[in-house]
């Protein structure tokens, strides 16, 4: 199993918008195999449930960005996911710009119809 992070906006700016993009990207690799980590469905977490700082959830999500096996970086504005590629880059981890790229990386074929 191949673990892969999905870094992209998240406050920059259509809010949901950059949300349903990082689903829809990692729908997309769920696809072809991959477990993917989406860090912005702590958007449902932090609106439904607890709320916690800034500051908790950019620790939170290194923690899980240094289980994966690489980042796929979204395109749009956003300093924390640019921290994100940084930290990636930092672990020899693989920093991808686009799914395509990433799945011809791993040499994936869809696992679905």
């Amino acid at each position: 199993m191949i673990y892969v992070y999905i870094a992209g906006p998240y406050s920059k700016g259509v809010l949901l918008k950059n949300v349903q993009n990082a689903i829809a990207a990692g729908e997309e690799l769920l696809k072809y195999g991959f477990s993917v980590y989406v860090p912005h469905l702590t958007h449902y977490w932090e609106w439904y449930h607890a709320q916690h700082p800034y500051e908790f959830w950019l620790e939170f999500d290194k923690a899980w960005l240094r289980k994966c096996d690489c980042l796929l970086r979204l395109p749009g504005e956003s300093a924390g996911s640019d921290a994100e590629v940084v930290l990636a880059q930092s672990l020899n981890m693989p920093v991808f710009n686009n799914t395509n790229v990433l799945k011809e990386f791993y040499q994936v074929e869809s696992h679905h119809g």
